[in-house]
């Protein structure tokens, strides 16, 4: 059976519990469930169909199992893997103390976005498909590529750190 990994957009310790979650997901009928970290990252097997038929059934399982829901993207653990071999950073100049983000999105973003797109040290550097790619340089006003991010992409789309993405592929 496949393997998934579903991003949820949101999710902090406050406002979902990992245990609920991997509740919600197993009453969707998924199998070996995983929560990763504490960020709304759920690792699990389904049978093999589309993912935004996956995203449906979970976002269908939490709206019932907590009342409430959370926009989530899935994406295939191979696909993950794939990525992460592909590593897009690599090719692009980052300073050393950048961070390496990626947005996952549910439909590739507009054809003509002219690249790179930065504000106040976060950059937009590349799309691949579904995902964007950005990098950023911790600064005192906080995490400001996120409102790049959605002024560019909007709110429909969730973000992890490479980091992150590597141990969900994993999970």
């Amino acid at each position: 059976m496949p393997r998934y990994v579903a991003f949820l957009r949101g999710v902090s310790p406050m406002n979902a519990k990992m245990p609920e979650l991997k509740r919600c997901f197993e009453s969707a009928g998924f199998t070996d469930i995983k929560t990763v970290l504490s960020s709304g990252n759920v690792a699990f097997n389904a049978r093999s169909v589309s993912q935004a038929a996956l995203e449906r059934k979970a976002e269908a399982a939490m709206a019932k199992q907590l009342g409430r829901t959370f926009h989530t993207i899935v994406r295939s653990a191979d696909d993950l893997r794939d990525l992460l071999e592909a590593d897009p950073f690599a090719a692009l100049q980052l300073s050393t103390n950048a961070k390496r983000v990626v947005t996952f999105l549910r439909e590739p973003p507009e054809a003509d976005l002219s690249l790179p797109l930065e504000v106040d040290g976060a950059r937009v550097l590349a799309t691949k498909g579904r995902e964007v790619f950005t990098a950023y340089v911790p600064n005192p006003r906080g995490p400001v590529f996120m409102t790049l991010i959605e002024k560019t992409f909007g709110t429909a789309a969730t973000t992890r750190t490479w980091d992150t993405v590597k141990k969900c592929a994993a999970a």
